[in-house]
C-alpha cells in the first residue's frame, strides 16, 4: 500500500542525492530545466500515483504541484494540471494547508491578488509554510513572508537554499542590504553545483548595486568553476559575465569589461534570448570608453527590449549619451520621458539633465529653474553644475562659484564632475582677481593633477599657477637671514 509521506520522503531523498544537477538563474530562484535527479523524483512520484488508492493519489498530486512550482512561472501550466487532478481525486483536499498553500503561490505568480490566511502561515507542516513564505514573497507581502516561522531543518535539502533565497530576496526589498547578502551567501552554502553559482550571482549583483565591486568580482570567482561548460547552463553563464562586466566597469576596467558583455551577449543569442540588461551595460562600457556613438543602438535596443518598470533607466542612459554627443534637442526627448515615471529612484538626476540640455538649446530661464527643482530633489552635483554655468552666462561670479563650490564635497575626487568643479572654482577665482591665492592655488594644482595636458585647461591651469606663484611669492618679501 502506497503511503504518501513516504513517498514524499523518496522524493526528497533523491533531490537531496543529486541537487548539483539542477541548473539555477531563474529569477524567483527557480530550476531552469530538469536533470536526472529531478527525473527521479517525478518517476517516484508517477510510479505511486499508478497504484495509491484516491485519497492517497490526491495528496501525491499536491507534491507533484510542489515539484512543479520549483520550476517557476515556466511550469504554471504543469502546476495548474498537478492541482486539478489532486481535486478530482478528492474535492476534500481543496481544504487542506498544503493545496491552499500552493493554490496561493499559484495565484501570486499570476499576478492575482494574494490573500493567506494567518494560520496558514501557523501551520504544522514545513512543506505547507515553504509555499506561503513563496507566495508571501511573489505578491510583494514581504515583511508578511519573513514573519512565518520556518527553521531550515523542518526542510529537505532541496527546499533550504530556496528559504534562504527568498528571504534574502524580501529583506533586499526591504532594502536591508546588509541582511539580504548574509542570506544570500547561507544560500550558496547551502545549494551546490549550478544552483550554488546562482546564489553566488545574486549575492554578487546585490554587492554591485551597493557598490562594492572588489566584493563583488571576489564571489564571482568563487562562481565560475561550478559552471562545468557552457552547455550546463547557458543562460546562467551568461548572467555570470553580465556581472563581470558590470564589476569591471566599476574598477575602470573598461576593455575587460567589453569582452565580458561582449561574450555574454553571444551566450544570450545562441539561446535566442537577448537581454534588455546586457544590451544596457554594453552601452555604459563603450560610454565609458568614450564611445557614445556606438553605444547609441545598445541603448536603443535595451529599451525595445526593457520591461516597463525598465523603460526609464534606458531613455535616461540614451539621453546622457545624446547630450555627450551635443545632440541636446533629441537628450531632452528621451530625458522627459524617463522623467513621467515617478517611480524611477532618479528622477532628480534625470531633471538635472534635462536642465543641462535646456542650457545647450540656449534656454536658460528654463534650465534654471529645472536646475533648482533638480536641487531642491537632492542632485546636487549635476544641478550644480548647471546652475553654475547658468550664473556664469549672466556674470555672476560669486553665485557660480558658491554652485562650484557646492560640487567639491559632495562628488568623488578624481570624477569627472569633482574636476570640472575644481577648473571653474580657479578660473573664477582667477577672474575676481584671486581675492584669496592660496585657495586658488590649491583648486588649480588639484585641477591640474587630473587634467590631460592635451586638454585646453591644461595651458589656461598653468597659467593661473603661473600667476599665483608670483602673487603669493611677492606677498611673502624678503627673507632676513
Amino acid at each position: 500500500m502506497i503511503d504518501a509521506s513516504t513517498t514524499w520522503q523518496q522524493v526528497s531523498d533523491a533531490l537531496a542525492r543529486s541537487a548539483a544537477a539542477l541548473p539555477a538563474g531563474l529569477p524567483d530562484h527557480a530550476a531552469s530545466g530538469a536533470q536526472e535527479d529531478f527525473d527521479a523524483a517525478f518517476n517516484i512520484l508517477e510510479a505511486a500515483l499508478g497504484e495509491a488508492d484516491q485519497p492517497t493519489r490526491a495528496q501525491l498530486y499536491l507534491y507533484l504541484a510542489s515539484l512543479h512550482s520549483l520550476y517557476g512561472d515556466v511550469a504554471l501550466t504543469e502546476m495548474d494540471t498537478a492541482l486539478g487532478a489532486a481535486l478530482a481525486a478528492s474535492a476534500e483536499v481543496g481544504g487542506s494547508a498544503l493545496y491552499q498553500a500552493l493554490d496561493a503561490e499559484r495565484q501570486a505568480r499570476r499576478q492575482d491578488t494574494v490573500r493567506v490566511s494567518p494560520g496558514l502561515s501557523q501551520s504544522p507542516d514545513p512543506l505547507t509554510r515553504y509555499h506561503v513564505v513563496a507566495a508571501l514573497a511573489l505578491s510583494g507581502q514581504t515583511e508578511e513572508a519573513l514573519a512565518v516561522p520556518l527553521s531550515l531543518t523542518d526542510l529537505p535539502p532541496h527546499l533550504r537554499w530556496r528559504l534562504r533565497s527568498w528571504q534574502a530576496d524580501c529583506e533586499e526589498n526591504l532594502g536591508h542590504t546588509e541582511a539580504a547578502l548574509h542570506l544570500y551567501a547561507e544560500a550558496a552554502h547551502l545549494a551546490s553545483g549550478l544552483q550554488r553559482a546562482g546564489m553566488l550571482q545574486e549575492q554578487a549583483a546585490l554587492q554591485l548595486q551597493a557598490g562594492q565591486p572588489t566584493e563583488a568580482l571576489a564571489v564571482l570567482h568563487r562562481a565560475r568553476p561550478l559552471y562545468p561548460d557552457a552547455s550546463a547552463d547557458p543562460l546562467g553563464l551568461a548572467s555570470w559575465h553580465y556581472l563581470m562586466s558590470q564589476a569591471q566597469l566599476q574598477q575602470d576596467q573598461t576593455d575587460e569589461a567589453l569582452v565580458s558583455i561582449v561574450e555574454a551577449d553571444r551566450l544570450e543569442r545562441a539561446q535566442n534570448d537577448p537581454s534588455y540588461g546586457v544590451a544596457l551595460v554594453w552601452g555604459q562600457v563603450l560610454v565609458a570608453q568614450g564611445r557614445q556613438q556606438e553605444a547609441l543602438p545598445h541603448f536603443e535596443e535595451a529599451l525595445r527590449r526593457a520591461a516597463p518598470q525598465d523603460r526609464p533607466y534606458a531613455l535616461h542612459e540614451l539621453g546622457v549619451a545624446l547630450l555627450d554627443l551635443d545632440r541636446p534637442l533629441e537628450a531632452r526627448e528621451r530625458l522627459e520621458s524617463a522623467a513621467l515615471t515617478p517611480e524611477y529612484p532618479f528622477v532628480p538626476e534625470v531633471l538635472a539633465d534635462i536642465a543641462e540640455a535646456e542650457y545647450r538649446l540656449g534656454r536658460l530661464q528654463e534650465a534654471q529653474a529645472t536646475a533648482e527643482t533638480a536641487l531642491s530633489q537632492g542632485a546636487t552635483v549635476p544641478a550644480s553644475l548647471v546652475l553654475g554655468s547658468v550664473a556664469l552666462d549672466y556674470y555672476h561670479l560669486d553665485e557660480a562659484l558658491e554652485h562650484y563650490q557646492r560640487v567639491l564635497p559632495e562628488a568623488a575626487p578624481g570624477t569627472r564632475d569633482w574636476v570640472i568643479a575644481q577648473q571653474m572654482v580657479a578660473d573664477i577665482m582667477a577672474q575676481q582677481g584671486f581675492p584669496d591665492p592660496a585657495s586658488a592655488y590649491l583648486h588649480a594644482q588639484l585641477a591640474l593633477e587630473h587634467t590631460d595636458p592635451s586638454d585646453d585647461w591644461y595651458a589656461t591651469l598653468t597659467d593661473h599657477l603661473a600667476r599665483l606663484d608670483t602673487i603669493i611669492g611677492s606677498g611673502r618679501g624678503r627673507t632676513l637671514n
